[in-house]
């Protein structure tokens, strides 16, 4: 037999083989997996039809909660074995803590004054999370802050995210190792063998200051979401400043997520319990996480309980909103039924794919009842909810198919009446800088349109 011959015959088909027979292993995969089925059926699509570009972006953006990548990472509890004083109930989804004050930021300047203060008057620890930090003049800012404490004794931590942070680090940041602080990289994507890590990135953003401060919610580090000064550019968002019992959840979670991007270099440290702050007017907050170290997804399942339970009115506050079928019906139904259902998104967001897929959900939430609000004064990049004046929620999670089941995320439930009042006036400054949905509704949309919204939203579970 003429063996060069016969590996002539096959060499020019070899790549076609490869790829269908990885198509077929990861078909074989994806029936095998607890996804929802819009999901399952985008992603068999695109490796179908199109098994050389289907095949690689699986590969890199196909998982979800892959117990292989994860295996390292302790599922994460934010109720420990014992209650501290300030706890008042376990609810379904996380801790409910009292005795604690919040302060919210509403302006980029409110955030950049007070995370420098903080930063500044920090004795013992400083660990901080974020998806981005940016390399311009606020990304630089905050770490000469953050070197400069860890010169002066204080610990220091910085925790990025390695997609949304990507790069090597710089000369300013490698001047925060010298000074004694640590930076780490959660779920690097480099080298190759790790690109299957490319879909399940940390978007949470905490700040934990001596274990007893913390701001969350949905600003990175940089010019794009915060600064000293006005800035016409700047991104709308929102965030707060936590001190009091419930910082011990927030600071568990950071623990677990350098614990993990640490690997071996760990050491423990052990976890503080925070008595409720007095004269305080109940304070009671609930933290929620999510992600793949979650049992289920409680961030979307409180989310989902708010909705339900709403009796009067239910405003939703996020940049990007791609529901799955089962929130989308949801809003849909409390609306038919008579409550006063908002939600508030930017005209324009960053993201002009996601824009367009979004716009047959806005559609049908309009013509159900829904108050469609399109934010008209910039990029609004904030995250909130707000059920009836009596429960409010913000943190890092959007109201999209990556965001609810896919990302780590973290949120705040506030239940007092003081901290629920700010998320309120929040939402009323965004709405008088918002126009309704129906002056920018073009009923008679070209055809291209059209098909372009129809193919982005086929393909919403995949962005």
């Amino acid at each position: 037999m003429d063996y060069r011959a016969y590996i002539d015959a096959i060499l020019p088909h070899l790549g076609t083989l490869i790829g269908f027979g990885l198509a077929f292993v990861l078909i074989a995969r994806l029936m095998r997996e607890k996804r929802r089925p819009s999901n399952t059926f985008a992603w068999l699509l695109v490796i179908v039809l199109a098994p050389y570009i289907g095949v690689p972006l699986f590969l890199l953006f196909g998982g979800r909660k892959i117990a292989r990548l994860t295996r390292n990472k302790e599922s994460l509890s934010l109720i420990s074995d014992t209650t501290a004083k300030g706890t008042i109930s376990v609810s379904p989804f996380g801790l409910i803590t009292r005795g604690n004050r919040s302060s919210f930021l509403h302006t980029g300047i409110d955030a950049f004054k007070t995370l420098i203060r903080e930063i500044q008057e920090a004795k013992e620890s400083i660990d901080i999370a974020t998806f981005i930090l940016s390399h311009d003049a606020i990304g630089r800012r905050i770490v000469k802050e953050l070197s400069k404490k860890s010169r002066e004794g204080v610990e220091v931590r910085l925790l990025l995210d390695a997609v949304g942070s990507f790069g090597k680090k710089t000369l300013y940041m490698l001047e925060l190792e010298k000074a004694g602080g640590r930076i780490e990289r959660f779920m690097p994507v480099l080298p190759i063998w790790s690109w299957g890590r490319a879909n399940l990135r940390n978007h949470r953003k905490i700040a934990c200051f001596d274990r007893k401060r913390a701001i969350i919610g949905g600003r990175n580090i940089g010019r794009d979401y915060m600064g000293p000064t006005v800035s016409n550019k700047r991104w709308k968002d929102f965030g707060v400043l936590i001190e009091g019992p419930a910082v011990m959840q927030l600071s568990a979670i950071f623990e677990a997520d350098w614990k993990f991007a640490c690997s071996k270099n760990y050491n423990a440290r052990e976890m503080l319990n925070i008595d409720p702050l007095e004269n305080v007017d109940t304070g009671e907050i609930e933290i929620m996480a999510s992600g793949p170290d979650t049992k289920g997804d409680p961030l979307y399942e409180k989310i989902l309980s708010a909705i339900h339970e709403a009796d009067e009115e239910l405003t939703l506050v996020t940049p990007y909103y791609l529901p799955d079928e089962v929130l989308q019906r949801s809003l849909i139904v409390k609306a038919r039924t008579g409550k006063r259902v908002k939600l508030i998104v930017p005209r324009k967001s960053n993201h002009p794919v996601t824009d367009l897929a979004r716009q047959h959900y806005l559609r049908e939430l309009h013509e159900a009842g829904v108050e469609v609000l399109l934010f008209d004064d910039g990029m609004m990049h904030g995250k909130g909810l707000l059920a009836d004046g009596k429960v409010a929620m913000t943190g890092s999670v959007n109201i999209d198919l990556r965001s609810l089941f896919v990302n780590y995320e973290v949120a705040a439930f506030f239940y007092s009446p003081s901290d629920v009042s700010e998320v309120v006036s929040w939402i009323r400054m965004l709405e008088e800088k918002s126009i309704g949905f129906q002056e920018s509704y073009d009923r008679k949309s070209s055809l291209a349109r059209e098909i372009a919204e129809d193919l982005s939203r086929l393909l919403t579970p995949l962005l």
